[in-house]
């Protein structure tokens, strides 16, 4: 096997193992902000370095992720396939692609603005932070969240160099969005939670409870959201767009049951890349017309 094909194969299961396709999931509601923070066509500067940014702090997050979980993961029958349990990738290597992921990122930040320099190390310590969160708290679905969420005012300061409260109606509702979802995902491991002293609402509170407070971060999502286009002085299109993400985590709830997790995992991606992706498209509408 030539060197070339091996770095190659090593990529590829380096993007695998940090779940590269789920960049889809916040990187819409960035765009979304980015469309109402600069009241016009942006910079392709300004939109190149906030897409290095973005996908540059969600490798170090996932990367840093799989680093401190790998233990876990060993033990875990529906993880222990991924690359550092099972050898793949080195901790070593993941290790590298964090360091060079976290110097990127702030690079981004330094040719963004002054105000997200200063920022940066504040937004590295909330996402890699996560990692640690399922040890001592249930509530790590909402740190998650959190991380996620705050996409929408990182890129108003970088548009800007301000916040306002329209992008944080924005990070609230990407926050409980994810969380919704987080909480949704982690009913699988509610068992192995459990049993390994790991905290999550499913493990604290059974599957029933924790799926009303899913259902309950959801139905907030699309009141957040909604404040969030009135403050942006968002039009029709921009409520359109709210109505079908409501309708997609409507549906997406339909899917979960407590006693059926069978069709989890359309739950979990294809609903919620709807919602992500045709919000911002609205959105996008909602700007041109």
């Amino acid at each position: 096997m030539s060197s070339l094909h091996l770095a190659g194969r090593k990529i590829r299961i380096f993007l695998e193992a940090i779940k590269f396709e789920h960049t889809i999931f916040a990187l819409p509601f960035a765009l979304l902000s980015l469309l109402y923070a600069a009241e016009g066509v942006p910079s392709a500067r300004v939109v190149g370095w906030i897409l290095v940014a973005m996908v540059s702090a969600r490798t170090a997050a996932m990367a840093f992720n799989r680093i401190v979980d790998r233990d876990i993961d060993a033990l875990n029958p529906r993880t222990r396939a991924r690359a550092l349990p099972a050898g793949l990738l080195t901790v070593r290597q993941m290790g590298g692609a964090l360091a060079v992921s976290i110097l990127l990122f702030l690079y981004a930040a330094w040719q963004l603005n002054w105000v997200c320099f200063a920022l940066a190390p504040v937004a590295l310590a909330v996402i890699l932070g996560y990692s640690y969160s399922k040890r001592f708290t249930p509530l790590s679905h909402y740190w998650l969240g959190l991380s996620l969420g705050i996409a929408p005012s990182a890129v108003w300061i970088a548009v800007r160099e301000t916040l306002a409260p329209a992008p944080l109606w924005l990070t609230l509702g990407v926050a409980l969005w994810v969380a919704g979802f987080d909480i949704l995902y982690s009913l699988q491991d509610e068992a192995f939670d459990r049993a390994h002293g790991l905290r999550s609402l499913p493990q604290t509170l059974g599957a029933a409870r924790a799926i009303l407070i899913s259902r309950v971060s959801h139905a907030l999502c699309i009141v957040a959201l909604a404040i969030g286009g009135f403050t942006l002085g968002a039009g029709g299109w921009y409520y359109a767009g709210v109505v079908f993400a409501a309708a997609m985590l409507a549906y997406e709830q339909s899917l979960v049951k407590p006693n059926d997790l069978s069709r989890l995992d359309v739950a979990f991606f294809t609903m919620n890349g709807y919602v992500s992706i045709g919000l911002f498209g609205f959105a996008l509408l909602d700007r041109v017309f």
